[in-house]
C-alpha cells in the first residue's frame, strides 16, 4: 500500500501548560546516544546527493548526478514514536525559528529524523517540489517527482499540517523561504478554499425561496 504523506506541524501548548525549556530539550538531545550528530551526517556519502550549504535553509541536498523520474532516491529514517513523546521531545514555543526532524507515520506515529536518522533531514522544503514523499509498507521514501539535474538542489513539499485554530500565527512561525515563483509564504499545507456561501432564488410562483 503506497500513501502520501506530510510532515508534522504541531500546535503550540495551552497557557498554563508544563513545557520544557530550550536549555532541557537540547540537553537531553545531546545526552540520547542515537542521536547521530548533524556534522556527521553532513559528512555521509549518498549514493545520488551531496550536502553543502543552501539557499533555502542552513544546509541543503545537492543531486552528484541525473536523477530519473520515480528514483527511489533515500528512506526518512529515524525513531519511530508518539506525538505525546513527539510533543515532549520539542518545544517549538520556545524555539526563535521552526527546527525539528519530525514526519508523520500513522495518525498515532511520528518518525524524529534526529534519533537513528540519516542525510534525509537536510532535503529542504519547497512550494516548487523536484521530490515527493511516499509512505509504502510502513517506512517513509523520497523519490523523484521529475527528472533531476545534477547541481539541483532535491527539495518536497512539507505540507505541514493545518490545525484551523491558530494558522496565522503558525504560517508565520513556519516561514517559507524556497524563493519558487509560486511559493505561498508557509511551509504549511495550503489552506482549503471557503465553501461558496448558499444563496436563494425565487421559484417560477414567485412567492418561496429555494436554498442551493
Amino acid at each position: 500500500m503506497t500513501t502520501r504523506t506530510k510532515k508534522r506541524a504541531k500546535t503550540r501548548p495551552k497557557t498554563g501548560a508544563r513545557t520544557k525549556s530550550r536549555a532541557e530539550t537540547t540537553s537531553r538531545a545531546k545526552s540520547d546516544p542515537a542521536r547521530v550528530p548533524t556534522e556527521q551526517l553532513a559528512q555521509t556519502h549518498n549514493r545520488y546527493f551531496d550536502i553543502r550549504s543552501s539557499d533555502i535553509q542552513g544546509r541543503g541536498a545537492f543531486a552528484n548526478r541525473k536523477i530519473r523520474k520515480g528514483t527511489r532516491i533515500i528512506e526518512y529514517a529515524g525513531e519511530r514514536i508518539s506525538n505525546d513523546e513527539a510533543d515532549a521531545r520539542y518545544d517549538e514555543s520556545r524555539m526563535k525559528r521552526h527546527h525539528t526532524f519530525l514526519f508523520t507515520l500513522t495518525p498515532r506515529k511520528v518518525v524524529d529524523g534526529a534519533i537513528n536518522g540519516n542525510e534525509s533531514i537536510y532535503i529542504n522544503h519547497s512550494c516548487d517540489p523536484n521530490c515527493e514523499t511516499i509512505i509504502e509498507d510502513g517506512r517513509i521514501w523520497v523519490e523523484a517527482l521529475r527528472t533531476i539535474q545534477e547541481g539541483e538542489e532535491l527539495v518536497y513539499d512539507y505540507q505541514y499540517e493545518r490545525t484551523g485554530e491558530n494558522d496565522e500565527e503558525l504560517e508565520r512561525f513556519y516561514k517559507c523561504n524556497c524563493g519558487a515563483p509560486n511559493c505561498r509564504g508557509s511551509i504549511m499545507k495550503p489552506a482549503a478554499p471557503p465553501r461558496p456561501k448558499k444563496t436563494t432564488r425565487r421559484n417560477k410562483a414567485g412567492n418561496k425561496r429555494v436554498k442551493r
